[in-house]
């Protein structure tokens, strides 16, 4: 007498579960990437700002109207130049373009990217630490 040897692999319904996880994340990134590759843009647009030799000595005024027109040029849309703020405290001259994005999904789901890295101090290249990039009172 022969006795059924137990079969392994995958049922259908196991399947379609792992296809509906795999589509529900391909679609987020697909969905969430345009706002990610235009926020290395901003990064790239503030890092230059802030490098720029000429930026210590400009006016608050000055300042926002380039980060204006680059953003223009460069078509950025989600971070409206008004909502960067520039700031001088204790003699140093900070720039703070941390913003959020929010991203819908589907039906009423919506993504949510916060990029709170954008907070320099003029003529320092690297982002500042949270703590030292706190704004004015």
């Amino acid at each position: 007498m022969k006795t059924r040897s137990k079969q392994s692999g995958m049922s259908a319904l196991g399947i379609l579960a792992i296809l509906i996880m795999v589509g529900f994340f391909a679609m987020c990134i697909i969905k969430m990437s345009p706002a990610y590759f235009e926020s290395l843009s901003i990064r790239d647009i503030i890092e230059r700002i802030v490098l720029d030799p000429e930026t210590p000595e400009s006016s608050i005024g000055d300042i926002r109207r380039d980060i204006s027109v680059i953003f223009n040029t460069n078509q950025i849309y989600e971070l409206d130049p008004r909502q960067v703020q520039i700031y001088r405290r204790d003699g140093k001259m900070y720039i703070d373009a941390s913003y959020e994005v929010r991203v819908p999904l589907f039906w009423r789901f919506d993504g949510i990217i916060r990029f709170d890295d954008l907070k320099y101090q003029v003529g320092v290249a690297e982002p500042l630490d949270p703590e030292q990039a706190k704004k004015p009172k």
